[in-house]
């Protein structure tokens, strides 16, 4: 009997995708690593759709494309807006804390 990430490793070969070398799935043991052509595509669920669009030399050209309501970011600006995110809760922490400490000196 195959436990279920063995059966979907199955249907993704007979699919078409090519599970890359065993050096890859070692090195990244929590992610799927599949090998994809230009012009060809995977799906996240029902709604995701990632295709290679070109390969030049080292860069890949992908498209995405996803329902309005799920953001998409590439990695560097996703932490960056994250980063932002974190620091602007500290101030507002701060401030809190700040307000606190007057309240109770005036005590």
């Amino acid at each position: 009997m195959l436990v279920s990430a063995d059966r979907n490793l199955v249907e993704l070969r007979h699919a078409g995708f090519l599970v890359d070398d065993q050096a890859s799935r070692e090195a990244h043991p929590q992610m799927l690593v599949l090998t994809r052509k230009s012009n060809q595509s995977i799906m996240i669920g029902d709604d995701i759709e990632v295709s290679v669009l070109a390969i030049m030399g080292e860069k890949v050209r992908i498209g995405i494309q996803a329902p309005r309501d799920i953001p998409v970011f590439r990695k560097e600006v996703y932490l960056e807006i994250q980063q932002e995110r974190l620091g602007s809760g500290k101030g507002a922490r701060e401030e809190v804390d700040a307000a606190l400490r007057g309240l109770g000196e005036g005590t």
